[in-house]
């Protein structure tokens, strides 16, 4: 649906009822605005024929950037038939290439040390130009380079460069990349650059669309880098400097992958914190540790690794939120106490790194927008409603930016790795219940790019437009997959259908969990002696306590909810959140 991809897990939380719950949330009375086009996409169009249909087809295909894995090099005998030269262009055309992966990959994507990658490159041209075959462990991590450049590069970059077609590029070096591994014998190998290059060749893989298959791929990678050690820190094998970080860059990559295959298709992340101690490479430049005296610390300044850094550090404490997640729902630990530890993080990361960055330099700004989005999707993880709705909003303007700002463009390839605007489902459903928002131009501007909703819409049509279009599209992808559902699940829905009827207030914001009756009490946007409507794991909310915001972007507004009793949720210690959040002050992410 525009550029978010909808399945039956939505950011890592199945939802096999979204249907039922948005046709809640619709209360649909019969105000349909959709072309006739749009219209015959519906529930009800779940024969075979209408499956079958280019129709179908269309909106249900995999994106543009998506790049299925193949199974062959597993399953290889390390003997193909295939030669290096079916896949290897001209070094001209290879030093372009690697040239690409320098600029738009390895600032972002850093899992080389430089310097010696670009001596083991020119190994490689040096064997080949004497008519030797280099060995399968450098073959494989030259091609899963040279495959990385090509798909950060735009259809039209590509066309222009060399003159061909960008999917006819990256299927021959996908093809050359995989050839290679199955050489290199990647799942009997002990070389380490021979899972570097298999993680390389998954970096452009694992982005915005995910399969199964993908998270088999990085399931096996994770076996083969703890049989070779590397959850354990190089330091305590006497590796080198070099050897270290090279080691250390590849397994908090595969922590990275197995976080975003988690999210994409569960069930859980296979790495715990508690079982592994390598370190975070050292926040230096490359040439530093090939210096007579490496060092042991480190910098206090913005690096060639900090980018990474960011991205790593980030990236495990989502683990950490993960973890906590589930302990929130078995209330073994406050929503306060989670809170906190976002918090807390993100003001080590300011300290630790932000306060380097210089805006006016592109990747360093790349690399602030990225610290805000994962921190924030922290918040958006825990889904409490008083904080989901700014920091959502916050979410997608950074995410926009990334892929709009010239400045960013060469990193805008990876930008779906890093977040798939999933937020904009639940800012959605909030702005189609309370469209009289104050943060309502904000979240439109966002939406409007997001779901790509045609110009012609009315303003106060777009809500209901963009939400029926993808309950019936929802609808279709369900019943195609035959999705299953608990029966407590189809209970609370039936509970909602039986009282969506006679609720006289707007509709339940976020999304539709379960319905509970007012009890005297009332939800936001109603008032006393309505049925109260609200989504089960957000109904913390805190009287007059302002939403989050930043210096750097408009300030969300305020947001006054009422206390709602009865959660079932552990209860929000007020006097810690007021010290975290202090209500006086409301740049307190700033």
């Amino acid at each position: 649906m525009g550029r978010m991809r909808l399945s039956d897990r939505i950011g890592g939380f199945f939802r096999p009822k979204m249907v039922e719950e948005m046709s809640v949330s619709l209360n649909d009375d019969g105000s349909d605005n959709r072309p006739q086009s749009h219209k015959s996409i519906s529930p009800e169009a779940h024969h075979p024929q209408y499956v079958t249909s280019p129709q179908y087809n269309k909106f249900l295909a995999p994106g543009p950037t998506y790049i299925a894995p193949s199974s062959s090099f597993f399953f290889s005998s390390g003997q193909s038939s295939a030669s290096l030269i079916d896949y290897l262009p001209s070094r001209i055309i290879a030093n372009r290439l690697l040239g690409q992966y320098w600029l738009a990959v390895h600032p972002i994507c850093r899992i080389v040390h430089r310097p010696s990658f670009q001596r083991r490159y020119d190994a490689f041209w040096a064997d080949v130009e004497l008519g030797v075959e280099p060995t399968g462990s450098l073959q494989a991590v030259v091609f899963a380079a040279l495959f990385s450049g090509v798909v950060s590069m735009s259809d039209n970059a590509v066309l222009v460069a060399f003159g061909t077609s960008k999917k006819d590029l990256v299927d021959n070096f996908q093809m050359g990349t995989e050839t290679a591994l199955g050489r290199a014998n990647v799942i009997r190998t002990t070389k380490v650059e021979t899972l570097q290059a298999l993680v390389m060749y998954m970096i452009p893989l694992c982005r915005g669309e995910i399969s199964r298959s993908h998270s088999a791929l990085v399931g096996t990678a994770l076996r083969i880098a703890e049989c070779m050690g590397l959850h354990r820190d190089g330091t305590e094998y006497g590796f080198g400097p070099v050897e270290i970080h090279v080691r250390r860059l590849i397994w908090y990559h595969i922590c990275f992958l197995d976080i975003r295959t988690c999210e994409a298709q569960g069930p859980r992340p296979h790495i715990r914190s508690d079982e592994f101690d390598t370190q975070f490479p050292l926040n230096v430049d490359d040439e530093e540790l090939e210096a007579l005296d490496p060092p042991t610390m480190s910098a206090p300044r913005w690096t060639d690794m900090t980018l990474t850094l960011i991205r790593m550090e980030a990236n495990e404490m989502c683990r950490v939120v993960w973890v906590d997640r589930l302990k929130l729902e078995k209330k073994k630990i406050s929503l306060t106490a989670v809170l906190g530890k976002i918090e807390n993080f993100r003001k080590t990361m300011k300290d630790k790194y932000l306060q380097f960055i210089n805006d006016n330099i592109p990747v360093q700004h790349l690399g602030r927008q990225i610290c805000e989005i994962i921190t924030l999707r922290m918040h958006i993880m825990v889904l409490h409603r008083q904080i989901i709705i700014s920091s959502g909003t916050e979410i997608m303007e950074r995410a926009i930016t990334i892929e709009t700002s010239p400045a960013l463009s060469p990193w805008a390839w990876y930008s779906s790795a890093i977040q798939q605007y999933h937020s904009a489902l639940l800012l959605l459903m909030e702005i189609f219940a309370f469209p009289n928002r104050k943060e309502a131009d904000r979240i439109w501007r966002c939406l409007d790019y997001v779901f790509e909703i045609p110009a012609n819409i009315p303003k106060d049509q777009r809500g209901r437009w963009v939400m029926t279009e993808v309950r019936d599209k929802m609808g279709i992808y369900i019943a195609s997959r035959k999705v299953m559902a608990p029966s407590s699940m189809l209970e609370r829905i039936g509970s909602q259908s039986t009282h969506s009827g006679s609720t006289t207030s707007v509709s339940p914001p976020i999304s539709v969990g379960k319905v509970r009756q007012g009890n005297g009490d009332f939800a936001y946007g109603q008032t006393p002696g309505t049925t109260a409507q609200h989504t089960e794991g957000l109904e913390n909310f805190r009287p007059g306590a302002p939403a989050f915001s930043s210096s750097a972007l408009p300030a969300a507004m305020p947001v006054s909810v009422p206390r709602i009793q009865g959660d079932k949720t552990i209860d929000i210690d007020w006097h810690e959140w007021d010290k975290l959040f202090p209500p006086d002050n409301p740049n307190y992410l700033a």
